[in-house]
Parts: C-alpha cells; sequence; structure tokens
C-alpha cells in the first residue's frame, strides 16, 4: 500500500478508536413510535406534576426509594394495563416541590398470571411490592430521561434526601379551599 493512503487508513482507524472510547455507553432506545404509545399516558398524567393533585385523585405517597424516588400509588389502579392508568407515579424532591419523574404499572403474579407486555417491553420481575406481593413492574420515566434507559427500573440520578417521608409540596392556604377534583376529571 502507497504511504499516503497506508497513512490515511491508520488515522481514519485511530480517530474510530478514540471517539469511540470517548462516549459513554448509553442504554438502547426504543423505537421512536414508543413515544406515540405513550402519548395516552402523557394526557393522563401530566396534571399531577403538582403532586396534591395525584394525592386528590387518590395516590398515596410512600417513602422515597433510591433509584426510583418517591411512590404515589393508586390501588384502584394496581392490576390495570391500560396506558392511561398507571398504579403508581413517580417524584423525586425538586426547588419547588416534588416532582414528577415517570409512571410504572404494577401487577399482581399470581398463579397462572403471565408477564405482561406493554409498549414493546416485557415487565420486570416478579418482584416484592410493598403492599402487593409478588408482582410483575414497568417503569416508563417519560418526565425526565433515565440515563439507563426509558423503561429501566432504577434512575441512576434519583437520591433520597436523609429521612424523607412521604410529603406533598408546600401549599399556599389560599389553595385549601379549590376542590380539585373537580379539576382532575
Amino acid at each position: 500500500m502507497a504511504p499516503r493512503p497506508l497513512k490515511a487508513a491508520l488515522t481514519l482507524a485511530a480517530a474510530a478508536a478514540l471517539s469511540l472510547s470517548a462516549v459513554p455507553a448509553q442504554a438502547a432506545d426504543p423505537a421512536p413510535s414508543v413515544w406515540t404509545d405513550l402519548t395516552p399516558t402523557y394526557t393522563a398524567t401530566g396534571a399531577y406534576g403538582y403532586a396534591p393533585l395525584a394525592v386528590a385523585d387518590g395516590f398515596v405517597p410512600s417513602p422515597c426509594v433510591p433509584g426510583m424516588g418517591y411512590h404515589y400509588v393508586n390501588a384502584d389502579n394496581v392490576g390495570e394495563t391500560d396506558p392511561e392508568r398507571p398504579a403508581a407515579l413517580l417524584y423525586d424532591d425538586g426547588p419547588h416541590g416534588r416532582r414528577l419523574l415517570g409512571v410504572e404499572w404494577i401487577v399482581p403474579a399470581g398463579s397462572g398470571v403471565t408477564r405482561p407486555t406493554m409498549f414493546g417491553q416485557e415487565f420486570q420481575g416478579p418482584a416484592d411490592v410493598p403492599g402487593v406481593g409478588s408482582s410483575y413492574t414497568l417503569h416508563a420515566w417519560i418526565y425526565r430521561t433515565n440515563p439507563s434507559g426509558l423503561f429501566n427500573p432504577t434512575d441512576p440520578d434519583v437520591t433520597c434526601a436523609p429521612a424523607s417521608a412521604p410529603s406533598t409540596a408546600p401549599e399556599p392556604s389560599w389553595l385549601a379551599d379549590i376542590d380539585w377534583t373537580d379539576l382532575v376529571t
């Protein structure tokens, strides 16, 4: 091989190797069409960006779980695989109260129950879910990018403050007189 093409080939190979080593590994992205499939979930849960609305609609807060955040669980939605009815909303502490990160579907894993699938993803588990027992779960981090992937069960960027307890964002006194259920139904 002539010196010039050889030099060009070696330069290209070195550049490719360096560019691959400089880029961090990322979780495989799902097909772009999954975002269209998740539209009903956005529509159904968008109002819960304000955590007190979730509480008013039957979601009960629980303590923070590292890598997952605060789970606000609606017992009526446990067992559902309807995109518009996730069993849990996932929050972390933001600068102005709780910040909605994603949603989770929880399906009890009884005898004869097959592993559910939604959005082309098999549910994880079965695992022990407090208050539910052995269950299959599917997380979707639709409100903040999860570096581990859209459907990964945990997000490494979600941490829990020491001695965290379930609560909702502080509410101004004038909001206490509003019947929020009229706005979300």
